[in-house]
């Protein structure tokens, strides 16, 4: 149900994938767009509500894998959730590289400064 149509419907959902995962012991998959259908700035809200519905006990979803924003809120819910070890696919996709030269003579300084 979408949250513009119903202002409870993300709680109820979260609330149910809860039930399933604790009591049922059972997998779900959701559709991501439903929850933010007719409202501005989708991407931002099914960011948000892929991690919550992550963190409620969600094993898949359905979505857009070209959406860049949302699959950031999936990496943050699994290294929030300790499903990315150390966040090293977190680290993995979004550290800058270092600016060109840098990491060779940050190496070459430590030398010298040892010997």
């Amino acid at each position: 149900m979408p949250i513009g149509a119903m202002g409870t419907a993300g709680k109820q959902v979260f609330a149910l994938l809860h039930r399933l995962k604790t009591e049922l012991k059972v997998n779900t998959t959701c559709g991501a767009s439903n929850v933010s259908f007719g409202l501005p700035n989708r991407h931002a809200m099914n960011a948000h509500f892929l991690a919550m519905a992550a963190a409620a006990g969600m094993t898949s979803a359905i979505m857009n894998p070209l959406h860049e924003e949302e699959l950031a809120g999936i990496r943050a819910s699994d290294v929030l959730l300790a499903k990315d070890a150390n966040c090293l696919n977190w680290i993995k996709k979004y550290r800058e590289p270092a600016p060109e030269g840098d990491a060779g003579s940050a190496r070459g300084e430590r030398r010298r400064r040892r010997g």
